[in-house]
């Protein structure tokens, strides 16, 4: 049998001390099924009550959405909206993650790089819509040009300061155990720096679709952004909300499948 001494049981008890309450389990699918049915409760009430002007039932807006299924309107201009969006989105994530390290990983890069992108973040995408439409017409090449630089912005600032706030004290002991600036970059600066490009990815992907709602406003003929400008023409407000509905679902999905990927691959993170 074996004897522990009162050191031993004090250094457990030390340890004990240490860890963290137990805290009960959380279910967060169920609370976000109680939120979701809330919500529509007290959207029903509003609408049954009139307390806002032209504000259409939840029961009114589903069954517009089954007719908008039935006929197809509605996979046709989701799936517009939604090629624009990840056309657009991709191309920006795949130009500002490179262009984001070059500027943090080479003084000379970010003096020559960033006063444009100083320049051109403080400027919304929405407002150079008339001036893409003009110069590069009003098909499909405008609509993703914004979109692109939507999602390019706001990854390219995230991916810069995820190269900049790498800790200096990581990449001294790289170095002063022999490691390469190749080495240091790949094994110490990019995986530092997927957090910060996770979340531009995310907020990127949130601008994506707001920009593309409004550039389908102009010389789209399919999309939920030209759908809502038509149905809002004859104040078919029941159309307005299957489309807004669409695009929160669409956007939640992609978001949700950016955070399981934020947290495959941010594994090492400690978390709460």
């Amino acid at each position: 049998m074996a004897v522990i001494t009162p050191a031993e049981k004090t250094a457990d008890e030390a340890r004990r001390r240490q860890q963290p309450p137990h805290r009960p389990r959380r279910r967060p699918l169920l609370l976000n099924a109680v939120a979701v049915v809330a919500g529509i409760a007290l959207w029903a009430v509003v609408a049954a009550l009139g307390l806002v002007e032209n504000l259409p039932a939840p029961a009114a807006v589903a069954q517009k959405a089954g007719s908008m299924i039935a006929d197809g309107t509605l996979a046709s201009d989701a799936l517009a909206s939604l090629r624009r969006v990840l056309l657009g989105y991709a191309l920006g994530v795949v130009v500002a993650v490179p262009v984001g390290f070059l500027m943090g990983w080479y003084p000379t890069a970010r003096a020559l790089i960033e006063p444009y992108i100083q320049f051109f973040r403080t400027i919304p995408p929405l407002a150079l819509i008339p001036l893409a439409v003009v110069l590069l017409g009003i098909g499909e090449v405008p609509k993703v040009a914004v979109i692109f630089l939507a999602s390019f912005m706001a990854c390219v600032v995230s991916s810069f300061q995820g190269v900049v706030d790498v800790d200096k004290t990581l990449i001294n002991a790289a170095r002063v155990l022999g490691a390469s600036d190749r080495t240091i970059f790949a094994k110490v600066v990019v995986p530092a720096s997927t957090p910060f490009i996770l979340v531009g990815m995310r907020i990127g992907l949130g601008a994506s679709w707001a920009t593309v709602v409004a550039a389908e406003l102009i010389g789209a003929q399919e999309g939920l952004g030209y759908r809502m400008q038509k149905a809002s023409t004859w104040f078919e407000m029941d159309t307005i909300f299957v489309s807004l509905i669409t695009i929160g679902v669409l956007g939640l999905v992609m978001d949700r499948l950016l955070l399981l990927a934020e947290r495959r691959l941010t594994g090492w993170q400690e978390r709460r």
